[in-house]
């Protein structure tokens, strides 16, 4: 993941893409910065791909946010700049499930931990994160959840 990001870094300044270097600049500068922060707090290494795909998935829900709030503010220049980021952060992330593809991991994580009741569902929330990081809504599908259990 790291070198498909640091190619595309090159790749952007070759086709002198403002919008593309700079947001992958920043991509690259906030998983160094969570390199530092892990390394700190336990001497190990850095982010595995699955904590970089989670790390842009949270780039894009805060540029989502931001874009909002700026939209909210009649800021629609600022609004249109957060989404062009997020087109480009998105583009290093693995396809989003589709609602069927949400439905059957969500029963397939439900007869794997044998929930039965609402006290079971941060065990399946657990199983569905581990699969699924950057894949899916979870806040949507904690919802399907509760009603599968409830």
């Amino acid at each position: 993941m790291r070198d498909r990001i640091s190619a595309a870094l090159k790749d952007a300044m070759l086709a002198k893409d403002r919008l593309r270097t700079c947001t992958v600049r920043l991509m690259l500068a906030a998983i160094k910065d969570r390199d530092i922060a892990l390394r700190s707090e336990d001497g190990a290494g850095g982010l595995d791909d699955a904590g970089i795909i989670a790390l842009l998935a949270k780039m894009v829900k805060q540029r989502e946010e931001s874009a909002a709030t700026y939209e909210t503010a009649g800021r629609m220049e600022l609004a249109e700049t957060e989404r062009a980021e997020i087109g480009v952060i998105k583009d290093f992330l693995p396809k989003p499930l589709s609602a069927d593809e949400v439905e059957a991991a969500i029963r397939k994580a439900l007869a794997e931990t044998r929930a039965s009741s609402i006290r079971d569902m941060g065990k399946v929330m657990g199983v569905l994160k581990a699969q699924y990081a950057g894949r899916m809504d979870f806040g949507a599908a904690g919802g399907r959840v509760k009603a599968a259990l409830g």
